[in-house]
């Protein structure tokens, strides 16, 4: 007779080690840093995930299904955080972009001097007033 609580509990293992094996390619093959963290941060989220998932139906009690949501929602709340914040220390440290990148959102965005964003005016007929660089010092 099949059990059907290990048999779900060893699928979503198995998605979760699959989506954990698609982060680990897409690290060694990304090329640069952004690329990399874009990976591994979405795909080893959903992994440990469904890591989770599956041994909380596998094991089925109380404690074990409340720590796996605690997880899951603390990994959903500051993975994407932690790697924003890499991501942009990495951006303002002067780490090399992709060369094939086609969009840079950043560019000329912040000021090199303090990293602030560049303020841009507008008055009530939407038309740009005064010079973007009048906060660097702000």
């Amino acid at each position: 007779m099949v059990n059907f609580v290990e048999l779900f509990a060893g699928i979503a293992l198995l998605i979760g080690s699959l989506f954990i094996l698609i982060s680990a390619i897409g690290l060694i093959k990304m090329p640069d840093i952004f690329l990399r963290m874009s990976a591994t941060t979405k795909a080893v989220t959903f992994g440990v995930s469904f890591v989770l998932i599956g041994a909380s139906i596998f094991f089925g009690d109380i404690g074990t299904i409340t720590r796996s949501v605690v997880i899951i929602l603390f990994l959903f709340l500051t993975a994407p955080v932690a790697a924003h914040m890499i991501g942009r220390a990495a951006y303002f440290d002067g780490v090399y972009i992709w060369q094939k990148t086609i969009v840079n959102e950043m560019e000329n965005k912040y000021f090199s001097s303090n990293h602030k964003r560049k303020v841009r005016r507008f008055n009530e007929n939407d038309e740009l007033i005064g010079p973007e660089n009048d906060t660097e010092n702000d």
